[in-house]
């Protein structure tokens, strides 16, 4: 492997907050797989997926903020102009 195949750039770094979910995931499997305690009257397990769903949901949309591409650079005048899935 090169040094330039293992370097990843800084703007690319927060992506691997996507392995969150899928780590809380199969955490689940060995953590949560019990049906006791009741959270907010569902199974643990549940509870934990239901968990999991939303932790997803957050950390995609922070990747989504964090990601440069996603960033409008409109008060530099670098706008494209008009959006061309509209009809104008």
């Amino acid at each position: 492997m090169t040094p330039a195949a293992s370097h990843v750039p800084p703007s690319r770094r927060h992506r691997w907050l996507a392995l969150l979910p899928v780590l809380h995931a199969l955490a689940g499997v060995v953590l949560a797989n019990r049906v006791q305690p009741f959270v907010l009257g569902l199974p643990f397990f549940m509870a934990w997926t239901i968990a999991g769903v939303l932790l997803a949901a957050l950390v995609m949309a922070a990747i989504y903020r964090l990601d440069p591409a996603n960033r409008g650079d409109t008060e530099n005048g670098a706008d494209d102009g008009p959006d061309p899935r509209t009809d104008a």
